[in-house]
């Protein structure tokens, strides 16, 4: 049995705004959307960060990787501890924080190695 197709397909002529209003809807998502996610410039140039707690620029990279590494040592151990009083449902999620906070000092280690190692020997 043969059945007839056109060559190339025809295309549809639906578009995503099945009624006039749809069109009206889109627009108003679009901007809520962008008010809450695309800060505008003004915003932007009054934003002054906190001082409180500020790291200086002039700090080396290995201090502050070795910073980095300590505390994400500190998180593994305070969520290992945490999932010992937790029931399971709940534990198995701080487990997976842990594992990811382990990830991260594993990384952060490999850059202190990698940083340690490229140093020039006096």
């Amino acid at each position: 049995m043969f059945k007839v197709t056109p060559n190339p397909p025809e295309a549809d002529d639906t578009t995503p705004y099945e009624f006039p209003g749809s069109k009206k809807f889109h627009d108003a998502a679009e901007r809520a959307l962008d008010h809450y996610l695309k800060p505008n410039a003004t915003t932007l140039r009054f934003h002054k960060p906190s001082t409180m707690f500020q790291i200086t620029p002039d700090q080396d990279n290995e201090t502050l990787l070795a910073h980095a590494c300590e505390s994400l040592a500190s998180a593994s151990i305070m969520t290992s501890d945490i999932a010992a009083y937790v029931d399971p449902p709940q534990r198995h999620t701080i487990l997976a924080i842990q594992q990811i906070i382990m990830l991260a000092e594993l990384a952060v280690n490999q850059v202190l190695d990698n940083v340690e190692t490229r140093q020039p020997q006096h």
